[in-house]
């Protein structure tokens, strides 16, 4: 009993040290003063001074696009290339796997360091084009890594079974693979699109001026002091972040309820 009770507790502080920060943020978000200290009555001026700077605006309509376009080319991409590596041979599939671990085992600084070499290698100019080319690199490895398990799930020659049935190749693909493995095809693109919300590293490397996400205008705005409406922003962020979350374990306690994996 005691055992259990020290544990209870242990769990309890830890998760207490890791949000305690972020729910002094959302409430001070709502304070009627600029004090980081001192609670002063409730407001919502902080929010709408949000939603009136242009700057903050910008940069949200920059995240949006990104994030969509990101998650939805890096998902198209993702499934097919999981199908393909699906139907290798062991040790080709092992061989590909790994190289796909890399892009998620690495430190993000790394990684966008390194496109960043690649794009002026290449002498792409640095701006949307390679903000966009950067989400979708680090954000296909997270969506085969969904897509798989599901793939595995299914019997070994269903794809073989179509085509002997006469289905053409993609059409197989398209009316008998796609559907049964849509669960995984919905949590890749819904964790690419969370990825690529929360990014800043990498974008911090890989935009250029006059493009940047809520994270880099965040930054740059904290560089200057804490103004109360990076706490508004935050929040809004933090909420959003939390939702697609719960949106991603819900698909996945749907996936278990039908013998997922």
């Amino acid at each position: 009993m005691v055992s259990r009770f020290l544990k209870n507790t242990y769990v309890f502080l830890m998760y207490l040290f890791l949000y305690a920060p972020i729910l002094v943020l959302v409430i001070f978000s709502f304070n009627d003063s600029r004090s980081r200290t001192s609670w002063e009555g409730f407001t919502l001026r902080w929010y709408r001074e949000l939603f009136s700077n242009q700057q903050i605006l910008q940069s949200l309509k920059y995240t949006l696009i990104i994030a969509v376009l990101a998650a939805t080319i890096s998902t198209i991409i993702g499934t097919f290339a999981a199908i393909g590596i699906y139907k290798m041979k062991f040790l080709e599939r092992q061989l590909v796997l790994n190289l796909n671990y890399l892009p998620v085992l690495n430190p993000d600084i790394l990684t966008g360091l390194s496109l960043m070499l690649l794009f002026i290698f290449l002498n792409i100019p640095l701006g949307f084009i390679t903000l966009l080319l950067a989400h979708i690199t680090f954000c296909i490895p997270y969506v085969i890594l969904s897509v798989l398990p599901k793939l595995k799930q299914l019997p070994a020659n269903t794809l073989e079974a179509a085509m002997d049935l006469g289905a053409e190749p993609f059409y197989a693909i398209r009316k008998v693979i796609l559907p049964q493995i849509a669960p995984g095809i919905v949590s890749g693109g819904l964790i690419a699109f969370t990825l690529s919300i929360d990014d800043f590293v990498i974008s911090f490397f890989t935009t250029g001026q006059g493009v940047s996400n809520l994270s880099i205008t965040i930054f740059s705005m904290a560089r200057r002091g804490i103004n109360p409406t990076i706490n508004a922003l935050s929040t809004l962020l933090f909420c959003s972040v939390l939702v697609l979350l719960i949106l991603i374990n819900f698909q996945k306690d749907k996936e278990k309820e039908e013998g997922g994996y």
